[in-house]
């Protein structure tokens, strides 16, 4: 052993001389730098895509300039294929055949279509800088063996021949769908794969969600001159398109042939999406501050309908005023709102949402799929394995759009959300938030997570350092972290960066745990108050107390790891740590009732504990 050991000081002497003399930087250097520098990859793309509207095919050319910003060499990239889960025995048809609670609109669809129905992308050739490159499609995924590494710093160029078909419209893209869109061409082109300082992210695509590289966009798509499109990205030829792109005044260049060519330009995304129509509607509205939405639906719709999308424009607005006002302001000269899909889902610079709607309903889809122009394509977390910060912050400040908006006025607008968390534990199905989207064992396990407990986390957070310091760290998080790919931890250090309060225990317990929160009233003994906490879940505690003269007094009992307490005009007692399983305090007068938390912001999961009247 002290030979061991003397070794070990031997080496450890001779590494430090050798960094001496050949000036290594020092470790605790280099610590400092990775935590410090930011990076992210860039790519270029220019498409040129030949639509036959026929048979749904189409043909593409892709050029795309790829540049490592990372300080990593790499040997091989990797594309995705969405497209090809929409095979049978594909991963997207077993996965929707095997879980327990499959989502309707898949079930075993997949399974069931003919060739002429399968969506795929098929890559002709590839070539790194001219040459030719060896390539390998593994499902989802093209596998891309480079002939020459990728250095740091270093810009390449790929070019791609590939060839398409758009599947029966079964889960979010695809052709003539229940409501007879045309296409939904989303997740529709070879997609360069994400890769950062966790090394690639090469998922398979199952039916869940994105993570994309930031970049700007080239695309010119040939299709029928029937057919109205709308998507990403600025139309740069709308003289020679119409379609109610230009004015009445304008002169229009069409070409000759059956087909126009759509050009588009949209700089700073990281997704392209299109949906095509020949019965397409198209609508114009102008914010004051110059945004321009468009609105695209089918021509066809029943009254009610219509009269829903006729009132959604000015809606459309009023919301994007709140969201670039209590997040970040909205940084593109449009955005676009599209019938298609099979739900409503977010792409870059517009939406698609069924459109068979009353103005309630078409109201609230857009408030949804709108904020997350905010939360996943401005602050672009990867949402496979976080979808709580994309679905959840979503619901977050939609709901409070909504309620705004609307003038619902309810001290609570997540009410729902805390209702279904509720539900999914007491059925002992819930599942960490740490879970990978496509890996939860139910839908309604992720649904939950992603959607309701993501919500609870920024509502739940008003509880405990304040509803100003929320608002505030979502404006600076915007600042800090809009187009780039933020993580867990960066909320989490905003947060505790505007309200001086720790939180890592916050994260930890609601996010990579599934303990509960259960505090109760233990006793009431003359003006002792006795309380206890149940579940595993360590909180901070309002208690509000009603003296037997009708008067009523707040207490704030702050959790010891905070190290700190909200802002609020309640009387600040003395800590509570995790370790002591009750607490007790002292009031001035005869207490009458106690009841933790009036709010109700914190996802206590048994309140019939929570108040206590003395007989």
């Amino acid at each position: 052993m002290k030979k061991l050991i003397l070794g070990v000081l031997s080496l450890s002497v001779l590494a430090c001389a050798s960094a001496k003399n050949s000036q290594i930087t020092p470790i605790s250097q280099i610590q400092k730098t990775s935590i410090d520098t930011y990076w992210q990859q860039h790519v270029d793309y220019t498409m040129d895509i030949d639509m036959d509207v026929k048979n749904f095919q189409y043909k593409g050319v892709q050029k795309l300039v790829y540049t490592n910003n990372s300080p990593d060499v790499l040997n091989k990239v990797f594309y995705h294929l969405y497209f090809n889960a929409f095979q049978p025995n594909s991963q997207m048809d077993v996965r929707s055949r095997n879980i327990q609670d499959p989502d309707i609109r898949v079930a075993d669809r997949i399974s069931k279509l003919t060739p002429s129905e399968i969506g795929y992308i098929k890559v002709n050739s590839l070539q790194q800088n001219g040459k030719a490159v060896p390539y390998k499609t593994v499902g989802t995924i093209l596998e891309v063996s480079l002939n020459e590494p990728i250095q740091p710093g270093e810009s390449v160029t790929f070019d791609m021949l590939f060839d398409g078909q758009v599947p029966k419209q079964i889960r979010r893209s695809g052709r003539n769908s229940d409501e007879g869109v045309a296409l939904s061409m989303t997740q529709w082109y070879p997609k360069m794969a994400e890769y950062d300082f966790e090394g690639w992210h090469t998922p398979p695509y199952i039916g869940r969600e994105f993570h994309g590289v930031w970049g700007d966009f080239d695309v010119t798509i040939h299709i029928d001159k029937k057919y109205t499109v709308g998507g990403t990205g600025y139309l740069q030829n709308p003289q020679e398109i119409g379609h109610g792109y230009t004015d009445n005044n304008t002169t229009l260049n069409l070409p000759k042939g059956n087909k126009l060519s759509w050009h588009f330009k949209a700089p700073n995304v990281h997704d392209f999406t299109w949906a095509a129509d020949p019965e397409y509607a198209h609508d114009i509205f102008t914010m004051d501050n110059g945004v321009v939405l468009h609105f695209l639906y089918k021509k066809n719709l029943d009254k009610i309908s219509l009269d829903a999308w006729k009132q959604l424009p000015a809606k459309t607005a009023e919301l994007m005023k709140y969201f670039s006002e209590h997040v970040g302001p909205y940084p593109y000269k449009q955005y676009s709102v599209i019938q298609g899909g099979d739900g409503g889902m977010e792409y870059a610079m517009c939406t698609l949402v069924t459109g068979r709607r009353k103005a309630g309903s078409l109201f609230g889809v857009t408030a949804h799929e709108l904020a997350h122009t905010w939360f996943q394509f401005l602050l672009a977390t990867n949402e496979s394995k976080h979808p709580w910060m994309d679905e959840g912050f979503t619901t977050y400040i939609s709901n409070k759009a909504v309620n705004e908006i609307l003038k619902r006025g309810e001290e609570n607008p997540h009410k729902g959300s805390y209702s279904h968390y509720k539900y999914i534990v007491s059925n002992n199905a819930e599942e960490p938030l740490t879970t990978h989207a496509d890996r939860y064992h139910t839908n309604g396990a992720y649904g939950m997570a992603s959607y309701s407990k993501g919500n609870i986390f920024l509502s739940q957070l008003e509880y405990i350092i304040g509803k100003d310091n929320v608002a505030k760290t979502l404006k600076k998080y915007f600042d800090d972290f809009s187009f780039k790919h933020p993580t867990p931890n960066d909320i989490k250090r905003t947060a505790e960066k505007v309200s001086g309060i720790h939180l890592d225990w916050y994260l930890n317990e609601w996010t990579q745990t599934t303990h509960t929160i259960d505090y109760g009233i233990k006793s009431v003994n003359g003006k002792e108050i006795t309380l206890e906490r149940i579940g595993q879940m360590p909180m901070p505690i309002d208690v509000q107390v009603t003296y037997a003269d009708g008067s009523k007094e707040m207490f704030n009992i702050p959790l010891r790891m905070m190290r700190g307490e909200k802002p609020t005009t309640a009387t600040i007692i003395e800590d509570w740590t995790f370790a002591h399983p009750t607490y007790s305090f002292t009031v001035s007068k005869n207490v009458k009732s106690v009841e933790i938390d009036p709010s109700q912001l914190m996802a206590d999961i048994n309140l019939d504990n929570n108040t206590f009247t003395v007989e």
